[in-house]
């Protein structure tokens, strides 16, 4: 019994790729179309949460990610300056239970990899430089355009195509990234030996200076700060600014500066949120991902979020016989839980920027750490 027996999906990130797998290992014919080239991942590092590590056992990867990344169970808060003394060591909350990590740190290319290599394993079709174009549908399918004119009629279209969805604005939806005010440099450099977990810096030049973790030989560094204009930064522009503001913070920061004008990659993001506050789905075409929700990574949430939303809506569409009986439980186990997470990320992300030193982190924290410890 499935709602669904031919899927198409737009977009080969997590969601997509985790969706594919899914479906595709139990028989549904899916095709996923990716307006890129190659695996061209974007982004040093990736924080993977317990929860998204018990989506990536289900989806049977978990053991490549494991060798891949480096997993660690605690953070520590240190002080800026020369000294960068250990305040507090924090045990992490083991949200995809007790035989699982706490964390796994890696690179994001990495990961992008080795889903991609498990959607084509069980099947799934994936078409690099073949964005989705435009559709139309009725109530037995809808009908996809991609690439240069290739078409095909599907059961469901699901659009998994990222922050600025495409699928999202041709459906009609105006909900969009909105920006938060604050963005982060990010730098993948070698693992100095004393750096075996993530340790985090506030105050100092930047709201939050912070490391993790990606292989035992590699790490991402990275700088939260107020948003600004990057825009004609080249890589010795980039390098230089991260290391100008790495001689606030001692310990590690200083073999990492070192290491800052041979980084593999460097790049500055400026942080966004939104929630389509609900239905994500009009007709036979469903967002998920960032195309439905976005957060700033202030709590690590957003690639487990996205994994979760893959793996439910997969879930109920191999066990509903009609298309429609998904929706409603799809939206009632998804949208709230999504919501919690962006609500979170985003009071904590104003925190910093609002220098809040009443604030309840460790109240916040642990509220979502109770959430997302519960299955979606």
């Amino acid at each position: 019994m499935s709602a669904v027996s031919r899927v198409a999906i737009a977009g080969a990130g997590i969601a997509g790729t985790a969706a594919a797998i899914h479906l595709a290992e139990q028989g549904v014919e899916v095709d996923v179309f990716e307006r890129k080239d190659s695996l061209s991942a974007l982004g040093s590092g990736i924080t993977l949460q317990g929860n998204l590590l018990r989506v990536l056992r289900e989806l049977g990867v978990w053991q490549q990610v494991e060798r891949a990344g480096y997993s660690f169970d605690e953070t520590a808060l240190r002080a800026p300056g020369p000294g960068a003394e250990v305040l507090a060591t924090i045990p992490d909350a083991r949200t995809g239970g007790p035989d699982l990590p706490a964390t796994t740190g890696m690179h994001r290319p990495a990961l992008a990899e080795i889903l991609l290599a498990r959607a084509e394993e069980v099947g799934a079709r994936v078409r690099f430089g073949a964005p989705v174009t435009g559709f139309s549908q009725n109530a037995e399918r809808v009908t996809v355009a991609y690439g240069d004119g290739g078409r095909g009629d599907y059961d469901l279209l699901i659009g998994a195509d990222g922050l600025h969805s495409a699928i999202r604005r041709e459906l009609g939806i105006d909900v969009g990234p909105e920006p938060m005010g604050m963005g982060a440099w990010r730098a993948s450099v070698p693992r100095p030996a004393e750096i075996t977990r993530t340790d985090l810096y506030y105050g100092g030049p930047a709201y939050l200076a912070g490391y993790c973790p990606t292989a035992p030989d590699a790490i991402y560094a990275y700088f939260v700060e107020a948003a600004r204009d990057t825009r004609g930064f080249g890589p010795a522009e980039c390098a230089a600014e991260m290391a100008r503001l790495a001689r606030a913070y001692g310990g590690p920061w200083d073999e990492i500066r070192r290491s800052l004008p041979e980084a593999t990659q460097i790049n500055y993001t400026q942080f966004t949120h939104h929630v389509v506050p609900g239905p994500w789905h009009r007709g036979r075409v469903v967002l998920i991902g960032e195309a439905a929700h976005s957060c700033p990574p202030t709590i690590a949430q957003g690639a487990a979020q996205a994994g979760e939303d893959a793996l439910v809506l997969a879930e109920l569409l191999l066990d509903r016989a009609r298309l429609e009986d998904v929706w409603e439980e799809f939206h009632a186990r998804r949208l709230p839980r999504a919501t919690a997470v962006v609500e979170a990320s985003v009071q904590l992300g104003r925190w910093l920027i609002d220098g809040d030193r009443d604030a309840d982190v460790p109240g916040l924290m642990r509220r979502v750490a109770e959430l997302v410890s519960v299955p979606a």
